[in-house]
């Protein structure tokens, strides 16, 4: 369903300033830390954000009026320019699933820093991570590296997803534990992209390796 502007009625503060265009860019919210609370801020500020599902799989637990089934499902959002999400959901049908976890990881966007980290490469365009960066999730640990232009995305498929919805097209990694577990490969790789944004740096070094922020 696509977004309306002109039909939202925000519900916070920061909803109104986003539809009166006292702010229009998503930067502004994540440089303040804030959280964001209404989900058509970010349909208004990243527009063009793709959706793509990771895994459907069957849960199960016991309660004592029966076995309750529902469908876990894992969404990454992105647009392929520096923005990704990553999210779940359950429900007692797929459809519904989906949906609460496309919401979700709309609700976990961030930002991701790219650039030219590569001592082989000096395009100076961002292409890949700027530095090695570390991600766990349970069992599962993650780096990655920068790659010089050209490389691709050497990692798993579930790596290859969320890091093309992130924007970045060349990368060296490692992986370690239960990498066929999809929530936790996946959330590894997201809590890494986390992790770039985390490394202080000076502005002299970030131009060095080509992140323009």
């Amino acid at each position: 369903m696509s977004f309306n502007i002109d039909e939202w009625e925000p519900k916070t503060k920061m909803g109104k300033l986003v539809k009166e265009g006292t702010i229009t860019d998503i930067d502004e919210i994540f440089e303040k830390g804030l959280p964001i609370m209404e989900l058509e801020i970010v349909d208004a500020l990243v527009p063009d954000l793709e959706e793509e599902v990771m895994d459907v799989n069957l849960v199960q637990r016991m309660h004592k009026s029966g076995r309750k089934v529902n469908f876990r499902v894992i969404v990454a959002v992105g647009n392929k320019n520096g923005y990704v999400g990553l999210g779940q959901g359950k429900a007692k049908e797929v459809g519904p699933a989906i949906r609460k976890a496309v919401d979700n990881a709309k609700y976990n966007l961030i930002k991701v820093r790219r650039g030219c980290g590569d001592w082989g490469c000096v395009c100076g365009k961002e292409h890949t991570v700027p530095f090695k960066v570390q991600g766990k999730a349970s069992s599962v640990s993650v780096s990655l590296m920068p790659a010089p232009a050209g490389v691709g995305l050497v990692v798993g498929d579930v790596g290859k997803t969320i890091l093309n919805l992130a924007g970045i097209k060349d990368v060296w990694s490692q992986s370690f534990g239960q990498t066929q577990t999809t929530v936790n490969f996946a959330n590894a790789i997201f809590d890494a992209l986390k992790t770039l944004s985390a490394v202080k740096a000076s502005e002299a070094e970030l131009k060095k390796m080509g992140v323009k922020y």
